[in-house]
């Protein structure tokens, strides 16, 4: 099936969001029990960690955990910000730089500036759109705060009306006071983030089918698709495959020719799974270390192994840093915690 395709559904019970394209999962969200990134806190600094760097605050859904903290007494009331999902056990992460964003704009309290995303690339496009922005916001309360907040334009409002462009901003603009006329108090959650239907309107395609209601999963098989995600073996094109096992302690990615027994049958299994590889992270819900261990090959093909998987990380949205080489030849990357892993079947344990 050709084309890209956006199903808003229920999973297990819980809010989903599909994104198909020419037939493939191309990404998943469900909603799990965690605080949802974005959300917003007024917490209060319980006790630092000196060791660390940082402190543990008290929010209404408990433990937060804030890095590198300065001048922050015990006690104290902030307003802060999750920052993505924890480990089970550990602290909430949050942070004190907080970001209201929706489908076409971001607006930035301490970060000024007016400003469009590099990914729009229409300079005539982008100075429209600076200008919006000015005439919108023109006498708006948020540019006079110390220092006054700033707001990025998404590359998705590239293509979008004026109208609602201007909605966006005047919406987030006005979020942002509200919550930070609001910073004194008892913890209290101030905005929950937003949840998988939300989310796959803000940042997936405009041009995209959308198809929404119970069942349309069944139409599409997306269980199917999410069944093959609980099983380690990743099939490559060419006869490879690629294992992916989450322990305690690191994901290991274990990368095979198969029969492929040619030459290059090395380096044509790890380029494969080089291009895979961040989907069905993030499609599993996997981060954290990821120790990858590839097939055989020369070490003059290191470096093309590295360019393919620096090119199918460019476009996500998590951050995830390629630390290098170890000195038995496995590839360590550290991924960016910033969906729950998949939840398992019903009924299994």
């Amino acid at each position: 099936m050709k084309g890209t395709t956006i199903l808003l559904d229920r999973w297990q019970g819980a809010e989903a969001a599909a994104l198909i394209r020419d037939g493939q999962l191309e990404d998943l969200l469900i909603d799990s029990d965690d605080p949802r990134p974005g959300t917003i806190y007024r917490a209060r600094a319980d006790r630092p960690m000196k060791g660390q760097g940082g402190m543990f605050l008290t929010t209404p859904d408990g433990s937060a955990f804030l890095r590198q903290v300065k001048g922050l007494s015990p006690g104290a009331p902030l307003l802060v910000q999750v920052t993505g999902h924890a480990e089970p056990g550990k602290a909430i992460p949050v942070t004190t730089r907080l970001l209201f964003k929706s489908r076409y704009a971001i607006v930035t309290p301490g970060a000024p500036g007016l400003n469009v995303s590099r990914a729009s690339r229409d300079e005539e496009r982008r100075d429209d759109l600076l200008t919006l922005a000015r005439e919108v916001l023109e006498g708006h309360p948020v540019l006079e705060l110390d220092p006054p907040a700033g707001v990025i334009i998404r590359s998705l409002a590239e293509d979008a009306e004026e109208e609602d462009i201007a909605d966006d901003i005047l919406a987030m603009a006005s979020l942002a006071m509200n919550v930070l006329g609001d910073a004194e108090g008892p913890p209290e959650k101030l905005v929950e983030g937003d949840g998988p239907h939300t989310l796959a309107w803000r940042e997936w395609p405009q041009t995209a089918d959308v198809r929404d209601g119970d069942g349309c999963f069944d139409e599409m098989e997306v269980g199917e698709m999410i069944a093959a995600l609980h099983h380690p073996e990743v099939r490559l094109p060419g006869g490879g495959h690629m294992m992916i096992e989450p322990t305690t302690a690191l994901v290991a990615v274990d990368i095979n020719t198969g029969a492929d027994t040619s030459m290059a049958a090395g380096l044509k299994a790890n380029l494969a799974a080089a291009r895979d590889l961040p989907r069905q992270l993030r499609l599993r819900g996997l981060a954290g270390q990821v120790v990858i261990d590839p097939a055989p090959m020369p070490k003059k093909d290191r470096r093309q192994f590295e360019g393919a998987l620096r090119a199918a990380l460019k476009g996500e949205s998590f951050e995830t840093v390629i630390a290098g080489w170890t000195q038995l030849g496995l590839v360590e990357l550290q991924r960016q915690r910033a969906r729950p892993a998949l939840p398992k079947p019903k009924g299994k344990s």
